[in-house]
């Protein structure tokens, strides 16, 4: 007996698995089916050897009348030898064919019983058949959802793949316009680098033309000076009673040293009644300043002496040294390769006996001055950047940097690391300056302000907002000095947000 089939979706793909199970069960029917068709024909013909056998009971049972023995021969007179001449009696014949009955009624309710127990496992297989097949609709339900999620999943991911094709595009297009923009950036940039090679290679030219310009105007200058000197050495001046005649005499002195913005009330005073020849003595070699205070000195002199009290005048002054040549230095005592980089900031300590440096190369060399010449003393490390100032504090035992890491740092004499760092610049740092004390200092940046700063706490004080860049500052009692881009130095007082004054450009 064949189960019921599994509901099949026509013009559908099968899953494996589904044909597996609807193979299993397949294969379970016909394995009971093949056992049922061996049962039913045995059943069968017991019935019918049954019937048979109730048949020939009825007809072997003998009538009260009837003596004459039957002559009738059955089926079971095959089992008596064909050459057998005496028939069995009917008692034999009865208890023989109820010895038979009973032993078919034995088969039978054997038989009955088999038929009980695979009726019972048919139908738990039934049920079991049923259970699975609403399973198998179940999962077919599911597997509906599932394709039709997948066919969901599919469209999204072809709408993926065509929207990253798009930008796979996109991204190479990207791709060769960096491409070409990186080299128009490398041609640019080795075009600026040419351009400022050239820029300084001109200022260094220029710079040099204009000092040769300078250095050959302060020659002829000091010629010209040194000339003026030798005559006003050779010159006599007179001193009488006489106004005129003196005055005339201080004003040549006078016009001979360029003296000739003195004010005209020394002069004045000068022309007393008292009467002093003077002739300059030879001179020694002395400076352009030098030789400016010595002729104030004399001017004062003069007056002193023309308010005296005494009564000779005197008929001759001392010696008194005048400047006869003054110049410029033109050649350097000492070059010192200091720094891997270029040199951008140079500082005294407050005694001159020591000299700070620091460079591009992130370094602050601190140098002995022995003798007009720098012996190596300590290196500073830790800056963040390029050195842009250095400072000295008023002791001497700190040193303060600006960097172009946005910050200052401050570094003690005798340490090599940095101890303190002082943020709050948006922008490279180009001043840094000790106050009057070694608490308190002021930086300046390029993203237009200045900074007050205390250095106990490293705590920016005070932020002042300026509309141009800084690039140094000096700082006084009360007073900052900055100067900035604009062309323009500006004065602000430190106990005040405000500025002071400003020098036009």
């Amino acid at each position: 007996m064949a189960g019921p089939r599994a509901p099949t979706v026509p013009d559908a793909p099968v899953a494996p698995w589904k044909r597996h199970i609807v193979l299993q069960l397949r294969q379970r029917d016909r394995t009971q089916k093949a056992l049922f068709l061996e049962l039913m024909p045995a059943y069968n013909r017991l019935l019918e050897k049954a019937q048979l056998l109730a048949q020939f009971s009825e007809k072997l049972q003998p009538e009260p009348s009837d003596v004459t023995p039957t002559t009738h021969q059955g089926p079971w007179e095959e089992e008596s030898g064909p050459d057998s001449d005496q028939v069995p009696s009917p008692a034999t014949l009865r208890v023989k064919w109820q010895e038979e009955e009973e032993g078919l009624r034995l088969v039978c309710g054997e038989m009955a019983y088999q038929v009980v127990e695979k009726s019972a496992a048919l139908g738990t297989l039934e049920s079991e058949l049923e259970e699975r097949q609403g399973r198998l609709a179940a999962l077919e339900a599911s597997a509906a959802q599932l394709k039709e999620a997948r066919a969901g999943l599919a469209e999204q991911v072809e709408a993926w793949q065509a929207l990253n094709a798009a930008q796979l595009a996109t991204y190479d297009k990207l791709r060769k316009h960096a491409g070409l923009q990186e080299v128009a950036l490398r041609r640019l940039e080795e075009e600026a680098r040419d351009l400022l090679e050239k820029l300084v290679q001109r200022k260094a030219r220029a710079a040099a033309e204009r000092n040769v310009r300078n250095e050959c105007r302060e020659r002829v200058k000091q010629a010209r000076v040194s000339q003026e000197l030798k005559k006003a050495a050779k010159r006599t001046v007179s001193i009488s009673e006489n106004p005129n005649v003196l005055c005339d005499g201080v004003m040549e002195g006078a016009e001979t040293v360029a003296l000739a913005t003195q004010p005209e009330s020394l002069e004045s005073e000068a022309c007393e009644k008292w009467k002093r020849p003077f002739r300059s003595a030879s001179a020694t070699s002395l400076t352009l300043s030098r030789c400016v205070d010595v002729v104030k000195g004399l001017l004062d002199f003069k007056k002193r002496r023309g308010h005296s009290v005494g009564g000779a005048p005197e008929q001759r002054y001392q010696s008194i040294p005048v400047c006869m040549a003054a110049r410029l230095p033109t050649r350097a005592q000492d070059v010192l390769d200091a720094h891997l980089s270029e040199v951008n900031a140079v500082r005294f300590g407050p005694n001159s006996s020591l000299l700070a440096t620091g460079g591009a190369d992130r370094l602050i060399h601190l140098w002995n001055v022995v003798g007009g010449r720098l012996e190596a003393n300590q290196t500073l490390e830790g800056a963040g950047g390029s050195i842009t100032s250095v400072d000295f504090d008023p002791s001497g035992s700190q040193v303060l940097a600006a960097t172009y890491n946005q910050a200052a740092q401050l570094w003690k004499v005798g340490e090599a690391q940095s101890k303190e760092t002082l943020s709050g610049h948006t922008d490279k740092v180009t001043a840094a300056k000790f106050k009057l004390t070694r608490h308190q200092a002021v930086t300046g940046s390029r993203d237009r302000t200045v900074k007050e700063w205390d250095l106990g706490r490293a705590y920016c004080s005070r932020t002042i907002n300026v509309l141009s860049y800084c690039n140094d500052v000096v700082c006084g009692d009360h007073v900052i000095i900055s100067g900035h881009n604009d062309q323009k130095i500006r004065f602000w007082d430190s106990r005040s947000s405000l500025c002071r004054a400003g020098s036009p450009p």
